[in-house]
Parts: C-alpha cells; sequence; structure tokens
C-alpha cells in the first residue's frame, strides 16, 4: 500500500528543489530527507531531481506532478482541519425528522419560521413516526427523531432531553365532564378513545385505576393523538393525551388534570453519532431545543 506521507514530501522537495532546504522546512535530518528521496524514486519510476551543477533541477516527470502533488496535500490537509464555522445564510440542505404526532402541529411552525430566517436554504421535512424502531436513524434515512426513549433504543443512538410532559383529559366543551370535580369514577365510567400505536390498549392510566377498583370503559382505539382529539371534538368520548404535546390540537376543548397520578414523560431528540460532530446538524439541534423551550415557556401549566 502506498505511503501518503511520501506526498508531503514530495510536495516540498519540488517545492524547495533542494533537500537541504526541504529537510529543515520538514524538521527532518539531511540523511533522513536522502532515504526519503530514494523511495520516492523507486516508487514513481523516476529520479525527480537531478544534479546541474552545485544544484538539484526537476525532471520533466517532476515538472508534471508538482501542481497535482500539491493540490493533493492541500485537500488532504482540508480534509483533516477541523471543520470550519458553516454560513447559515448560504447553507442548502434537506434535513428529514421523524417525529411523534402533534409534534409538528405543536414546534413546527415556530422551527420553520426560526429556519427560513436562519438558513433560508434549509428544507426541513416531516416524516411520522409510526413505531420505536430506530433503523431510520441508523441507515440515514432520518436526521433527527423526537418522542419517549424506548427500552429497546440501541445504544449507539445519540439521546438528548426537550421537556417533560404530562397526559391530560380532553372533552368537547360542553360535555358533561367539563363541569364539577373530576373524580376517579367519573373519570373512568366516562366513554374513552383509547391511543395506541403497539396494539396494547392499556397503558398507566389504566395501571393507576386498577389500584382503585376501577376500569376505563374504552369505546374505540385509535392510532394517533390527533385522531382521538378529532373523535372527542365530534362525540361524547373523552381523550387522554400528553399536555404539552398536543397543546395546538386541543385548541377549544375542555382539559382537565387527570384524577390519578401517572408518571410524567421525557420527551428527546435522537440522532445517530455520524451527526455528532456536523455543524450544520448541531444547529438543527439547537434549533430544536430552543423552540421547545420557548413554546412550552408560552403554555402556563404545562410541563
Amino acid at each position: 500500500m502506498p505511503d501518503f506521507n511520501l506526498l508531503i514530501t514530495l510536495d516540498v522537495l519540488l517545492a524547495e528543489g533542494s533537500v537541504a532546504r526541504a529537510s529543515r522546512r520538514l524538521g527532518l535530518s539531511s540523511s533522513a530527507m536522502s532515504r526519503a528521496l530514494a523511495r520516492l524514486r523507486e516508487t514513481t519510476g523516476d529520479p525527480l531531481l537531478v544534479r546541474a551543477g552545485r544544484g538539484l533541477v526537476p525532471t520533466p516527470r517532476a515538472r508534471e506532478l508538482r501542481e497535482r502533488v500539491s493540490r493533493l496535500v492541500e485537500d488532504a490537509e482540508a480534509v483533516l482541519r477541523p471543520a470550519e464555522q458553516i454560513r447559515l445564510d448560504t447553507l442548502v440542505r434537506t434535513f428529514t425528522l421523524r417525529t411523534s404526532e402533534g409534534f409538528v402541529e405543536n414546534f413546527g411552525p415556530s422551527l420553520l419560521a426560526r429556519a427560513g430566517k436562519e438558513a433560508p436554504g434549509v428544507r426541513l421535512r416531516f416524516v411520522q413516526k409510526l413505531d420505536k424502531e430506530n433503523v431510520p436513524l441508523r441507515d440515514a434515512n432520518v436526521d433527527l427523531e423526537t418522542g419517549v426513549v424506548a427500552e429497546e433504543t440501541g445504544p449507539e443512538v445519540q439521546v438528548q432531553a426537550l421537556f417533560r410532559d404530562r397526559f391530560v383529559g380532553v372533552v368537547r366543551v360542553g360535555h358533561p365532564l367539563a363541569k364539577g370535580r373530576i373524580t376517579p369514577l367519573r373519570y373512568a365510567a366516562c366513554g374513552h378513545v383509547a391511543v395506541t400505536r403497539r396494539g396494547r390498549d392499556t397503558g398507566p392510566v389504566d395501571e393507576a385505576l386498577k389500584k382503585l377498583g376501577l376500569e376505563r370503559e374504552i369505546v374505540t382505539v385509535v392510532g394517533g393523538f390527533s385522531t382521538a382529539l378529532a373523535l372527542a371534538r365530534a362525540t361524547d368520548l373523552m381523550a387522554t393525551v400528553p399536555e404539552r404535546h398536543t397543546g395546538s390540537l386541543r385548541e377549544g376543548m375542555h382539559s382537565f388534570p387527570l384524577p390519578v397520578d401517572t408518571p410524567q414523560i421525557t420527551v428527546s431528540m435522537l440522532w445517530h453519532p455520524r451527526y455528532q460532530a456536523d455543524a450544520a446538524h448541531r444547529w438543527l439541534r439547537g434549533c430544536v431545543k430552543e423552540v421547545c423551550a420557548e413554546e412550552g415557556g408560552r403554555r402556563p401549566g404545562s410541563g
């Protein structure tokens, strides 16, 4: 396999036209530089530098290689140099974000506005997160993902928390539950729209009710929060959804804290380590984190 370090030596030799000057420039002894020149002659099959009076002159092959070698060394140095700070105003790139339902409706407008202002050449592509598999991240089909981190999340995935969320009950305006104190019994007795993407009809809310000897009356099961809220808006059914994740979707409806204790959830963003040091991706992650923080601050009582 070729020794690519010889390219640097060759570049300096051809630029200086002197073994002594090249050795000083590279910090090598004259004997070490002479050995390097001998290796270069053997590798290229050409003398490269030949004696002419008291000095050395390049051969036709050396003159032919000089510009090419110089460009190769410059390119190699650029590859190994730390990435320069990006210019957002000239950045042209499409980022694919895989998000849970409700994220785009709540945080998408602010995220798009910020990206459009700071990096007008950037396009954000949102795709729906139908499961918790991280294969799209590993296969580079997705740049960034948001959601609750699953136990099966691979150790190679980078994770950063965005915000904490809690579940609330939601009914249409004028619903019987929109008035009076919500007790566990009143909550359980109402017809429910259950949300599941994994085939399970029960969850933490049902476990909390079970401890009180109660069970929800689940009328129908849907695959997403927006569908559950659409049904609750048009019927006497109730939806139980995460508060911050569905702020925009719940506008014009009556929301209330659950009458049973359920654990809060942490919504995070996930990405593959290949993008950890990528300046443009780092900017995107900063945008997502700050937009989530700003939107949460505008919504009193959320958390």
